[in-house]
C-alpha cells in the first residue's frame, strides 16, 4: 500500500498497525480494503478507507463524503448497528469488519426475523440522531453470520441535533427503503402499516426523483464516469452482457458467469466463470475476444465444470463473485451442505484471482479432503 500522499502522522499510524489485505473497492471517492489492525487489544479484522489515491479533480467531494462517515460511525460507536469506528486520521479511518455478506448476495428469501433485526438496528440508529440516508443499495445492508442485520458504508449520513422535519423526512426514507428489501425477499412479513408506508413517498423523495436524481447520475456518471452496481461500476453494467454473449458464441461452452471484483491496477476486473469440458478451452476464448474488438476481455478467464446454480436453476453469481474476491471465508456461511462444499472445491482451489489473498482465506472455509 502506498502511503505517500496521507499525512505523515496518519502514514506512520498506518504503516506500524495495519496489515494490508483484500482490496474490496476503489473508485474516485476513496479506496476501501480489508485487512488487520492493531488495536489497543490485540490483532482484529478490520476494514481501511483511504484517500491517498483519490484524483484531485474528485477530492472536494471525496473529503466530505469521509467527514460524514468519520462523524456519523464516531457518534453510532457503541450502538451494535454497524462497524465500529476504530482509528480516524485526516484522511483515513479504520472501522471494525462485520462478519457476514451484502443483502443481494446473501439473499435472506422468507427470513422475516433479519428484517426484525434491520428494523430494530434502524430504529436504534435514529434514537442517536442519525439518518443512514443510502439504503437503497443493498450492498449497504449485511447479513451477519449472527443472522442479524447490520448496515455499512456511512459516507451519506446525516447527524442530527433535534427531531427536526428534516430529521423525521430522512428517517422516513431510511425506513421506506428498508422496506422495499423486505417487499422483495420477505412480502409475507409485510404488515398492513408497512405496506402504507411503501405506499407513499414523502414530498422530498418525489421531488428527488425527478430533478436531484437526475442531476446526481448526470454528475456522478458522466463527470465522475462512476456507476455502482453492486460495486461492479460501468465494465459489469455495460461490458459484461456483451462479453457473455461472444463466450456463448462458442460451441464448446455451455454456459457463463461474469461477475465483478476489485483490481489494485485496474480499479474494477471482470471475472468470467465458463462452464465447459475442456479445459485448454481459455485461451480459445481469449483470442476470440481480442479479435471481436468489442469491449475488453475479462481478466480472469475460469472454465469450471459446472456453475454453481439456485433452485430456478440460475447461476449463483453471488458466491462466484466472493470467489473472484478472495474472500472465501464469506462462502461458508452460505453453503447448505457438504455437497455444496465438494461442488465448490475444485473452483475455489483452481481460482485465477491470486494477487490479493490474505491469512484468513486458509482456515475458514472448510473445504472436503481428496
Amino acid at each position: 500500500m502506498s502511503l505517500m500522499h496521507l499525512s505523515r502522522d496518519d502514514a506512520a499510524l498506518l504503516k506500524a498497525r495495519w496489515t494490508d489485505g483484500v482490496l474490496l473497492k476503489r473508485d474516485v471517492f476513496s479506496t476501501v480494503e480489508r485487512g488487520r489492525f492493531q488495536g489497543d487489544g490485540g490483532s482484529v479484522d478490520a476494514v481501511l478507507r483511504r484517500l491517498d489515491e483519490v484524483p484531485w479533480w474528485s477530492l472536494m467531494p471525496a473529503r466530505h463524503l469521509f467527514g460524514r462517515e468519520k462523524k456519523a460511525l464516531g457518534l453510532a460507536r457503541g450502538l451494535d448497528v454497524g462497524p465500529k469506528l476504530l482509528w480516524a486520521g485526516d484522511r483515513a479511518l479504520v472501522r471494525g469488519f462485520i462478519d457476514g455478506v451484502a443483502l443481494h448476495l446473501a439473499k435472506p428469501y422468507g427470513d422475516a426475523g433479519y428484517f426484525r433485526s434491520a428494523k430494530q438496528a434502524l430504529h436504534r440508529l435514529h434514537r442517536a440522531g442519525i439518518c443512514h440516508n443510502d439504503l437503497a443499495k443493498e450492498q449497504n445492508w449485511l447479513v451477519g453470520r449472527d443472522g442479524r442485520a447490520y448496515l455499512t458504508d456511512f459516507q451519506l449520513a446525516a447527524c442530527f441535533r433535534r427531531r427536526s422535519r428534516l430529521f423525521r423526512i430522512a428517517a422516513y426514507e431510511d425506513l421506506r427503503h428498508l422496506l422495499k428489501h423486505k417487499r422483495s425477499y420477505a412480502p409475507q412479513a409485510l404488515t398492513p402499516s408497512e405496506r402504507k408506508i411503501l405506499a407513499r413517498k414523502s414530498a422530498v423523495a418525489s421531488l428527488w426523483l425527478m430533478t436531484g436524481k437526475k442531476v446526481y447520475r448526470a454528475v456522478t456518471r458522466g463527470l465522475f464516469n462512476f456507476t455502482d452496481r453492486e460495486g461492479g461500476g460501468r465494465r459489469l453494467v455495460n461490458d459484461a452482457p456483451v462479453l457473455i454473449e461472444l463466450i456463448r458464441k462458442n460451441p464448446a461452452v455451455r454456459d457463463t458467469a461474469i461477475v465483478a471484483f476489485a483490481d489494485r491496477r485496474t480499479g474494477v476486473g471482470l471475472y468470467a466463470f465458463v462452464e465447459a469440458d475442456q479445459a485448454a478451452l481459455e485461451a480459445q476464448l481469449r483470442n476470440a475476444l481480442a479479435a471481436a474488438n468489442g469491449p475488453k476481455p475479462p481478466e480472469h478467464i475460469q472454465i469450471v465444470h459446472a456453475l454453481p446454480r439456485d433452485a430456478n436453476g440460475k447461476p449463483r453469481t453471488e458466491i462466484l463473485q466472493l470467489v473472484a474476491m478472495n474472500q472465501l471465508d464469506l462462502i461458508e456461511p452460505m453453503m447448505r451442505s457438504e455437497t455444496d462444499r465438494a461442488f465448490l472445491k475444485d473452483i475455489i482451489e483452481q481460482r485465477k484471482n491470486l494477487r490479493d489473498r490474505f491469512n484468513f482465506e486458509a482456515g475458514d472455509l472448510q473445504l472436503p479432503s481428496s
